[in-house]
Parts: C-alpha cells; structure tokens; sequence
C-alpha cells in the first residue's frame, strides 16, 4: 500500500455507518506520550529528533514483522513529502497541520483502513489517534488501548507516579486523554442556537472546534467536542464525559430540524434544493462555498429532501474536494482557480451518474 492509494479511498471514519452517524460524523480518542529518555520536542535537539524517530520506527518494523501489527501499516516521513501530500494528510486527518509544517525528523504511521495513525515527533514523541465512524467512543477506546499498550512494551514512557502520564502541554499530562466527536450541527447553525450550546459545554470543560481541530473554523457545519484537561480523571472517565453529553447536542440537532421541516418546510426545501442544483451544474466552485452547500445536501438526504443520494458519498466528497486531495488526483499542482473549476467537475461527475437524486423529490 501506498500513499497514493488512499487518494481513491475513503477511511473507515467517512462510511457514516456508525452509530448516529446521520449528525455524528466520527468518534476519535487521541493519546499524547512522550519517552523516558530525551526532552519534549520543543527542548529537543535536531539529532534529539532523528533519534526519536529511528527508535520508533524500528520498534514498529518489529511489531509488523511479528505480525503485531498489520504489515499493510504505512510508515511514511513526514519530512520527505511535498507539500501536497503533507496537505493531503491533514485534509484526511491523518496528521494535524503542525505537524505538516514543522521542521525536522517527524513522522506517521497509518492503518490501512485508516481507522489509526501515529505521529512521530509532533508535539509530544508521539500522538496515537483512533477514529471511528459514528458515536463509537467505547470502541475506539478499547482500540487505542491495545495499540498504546503494544508501543509501551516496546518503549519506556515518560511517566510520573503522582502525575501519571508527562506531555509537552500541561493540559494534557495525567491521561494524556483526548476524546472527541465530530458532529454535524446544520440545523442549529440555521435556527441560532449553536451559540447557546457551545457556551453550555464551555462550562462543563468541553472544548468545541472546527473540522481540523483547535484553531480551525467550523466550515461546513462540523464542529468536534472533546474535553479540555485530563489530569484528575481515568481515560474511562473522560470518554464517559464526553459520551454523557453527545446524545444530548444530537437530541438538540434533531429538535431543530423538526422545527425546520415543520414551521419553515418550503424555505428548507428550497434551500436544500438550490444547494443541490448549484452543486450539480457549477463550472466553478470554491472549497467553501461546496463546503456549505454539501452541509445543506446532508441535511437534506437525512431529512428525506433528497432521494437516491448516500451519506457516504456526500461524507466522501466532504474531503474529497479539498485542495490537495483534487491536486493528487489529478496528477498535478494546481492554482486556485484551477483548483475551482476541477472541484465543480468533480461535483458534477458524482452527482449527476446515474441521475443520483432528485432535489424536487420530497
């Protein structure tokens, strides 16, 4: 397996298979862990680094040769990428964006299906995240659990008896914990409730971020949850936090969008049906304004405004008209205005086979 055979793919979170996945788009656990032996990343020298990541990557060879660890895992220098490909594994959240534009020996490592990846040398020595598709936090912890235990019995972490596990950000030392879910909140966004409610899970210590995680915006209508700190609390704990509170945000979406279809039918409607038709028959098109217009589609499907249309697809084309993914698909670098007329065929290709969908169809 290559990189480039996961550009005609979709990773196991975008199935929108899961559990809730009409409103939850996917469920991740992320571990932050550091080893024993050299500083954090920010203290660390330039062989400090390339030290680090040839440990590392021998002791995952290991796990892979003894069959530990699938041998289909790709192991890939973050260093060695062009830009494209660095930007394509953070519009596939595979890697963040910090990691993609840091310097020095780094690296990642991912699961075939994509359903984990570790980074090498990001913040911490590594950052172990599982994803899951739909409200599936229990599964995903239990899935990182194993793969952080298998690390640790090839490597000695950094590990304090009073505070537990010691990371880069003091944020994140005891646990090194972060849970979060992605959810699709279109309906709240359009009644103006997504206000109220982000101030609600603030008081409760839960962060709310954008699609690509802290500093991003929320394009789309997608905006993750996760908890603030882990020192104090188990990692069974945090996930139960962050679980507790879930169902009640899709409670909320499913009650504004009831609201919608039943005080505003015919503006939805037509809002759903715009979107769609702009989608079908743009020649030119810019990653935002797809982004918004597919928010308003996914809604729609869910809410039987669209038929013959899958989540899955729309989910797919989420990712798969962001600016790398179009440039490793087509082979080449594009410019920005390139870029918008290839995303509008893109659309039209996927949209239109088959007469997909009606967006006059009730």
């Amino acid at each position: 397996m290559h990189l480039d055979d996961l550009a005609n793919t979709s990773g196991e979170w975008l199935k929108g298979s899961g559990p809730e996945s009409d409103i939850v788009i996917s469920s991740r656990i992320r571990l932050a862990r550091n080893l024993a032996d050299f500083p954090f990343i920010s203290r660390s020298t330039e062989s400090d680094r390339a030290e680090i990541e040839k440990i590392l990557h021998g002791r995952i060879t290991e796990l892979q040769s003894t069959g530990r660890v699938s041998p289909d895992t790709l192991y890939i220098k973050v260093g060695d990428l062009e830009e494209v490909d660095r930007m394509f594994l953070v519009e596939r959240q595979l890697i963040s964006r910090e990691h993609a534009e840091s310097l020095g020996a780094r690296a990642v490592v991912i699961d075939h299906t994509e359903r984990f990846s570790v980074m090498i040398n990001e913040e911490d020595h590594l950052r172990i995240q599982v994803m899951q598709s739909g409200l599936n936090l229990d599964t995903a912890w239990q899935q990182i659990n194993e793969i952080d235990d298998l690390i640790e019995e090839q490597v000695t972490y950094a590990y304090s008896d009073r505070l537990g596990y010691l990371t880069a950000c003091p944020t994140n030392v005891g646990t090194g914990v972060r849970v979060s879910v992605m959810l699709h909140l279109p309906a709240l966004v359009i009644t103006r409730q997504i206000e109220k409610v982000f101030k609600s899970l603030q008081k409760i210590n839960l962060a709310v971020r954008g699609l690509y995680g802290e500093g991003s915006q929320a394009t789309g209508d997608f905006y993750q949850i996760s908890n603030q700190v882990t020192l104090g609390q188990t990692e069974e704990e945090l996930t139960k936090k962050v679980g507790d509170v879930v169902p009640m945000l899709i409670d909320y979406e499913r009650q504004a969008r009831e609201f919608l279809i039943r005080e505003s039918h015919e503006t939805l409607h037509d809002r759903v049906s715009r979107a769609f038709g702009i989608l079908r028959t743009a020649q030119t098109i810019t990653s935002e304004e797809t982004m918004h217009l597919l928010s308003s589609v996914r809604m729609g499907i869910n809410l039987g405004l669209i038929g013959e249309l899958e989540i899955p697809t729309v989910n797919k084309l989420f990712i798969h008209t962001q600016p790398a993914h179009l440039q490793k698909m087509s082979g080449m670098e594009l410019d920005t205005s390139d870029r918008n007329i290839e995303r509008a065929t893109y659309l039209r290709r996927h949209l239109n086979a088959d007469n997909t969908g009606d967006p006059n169809q009730n």
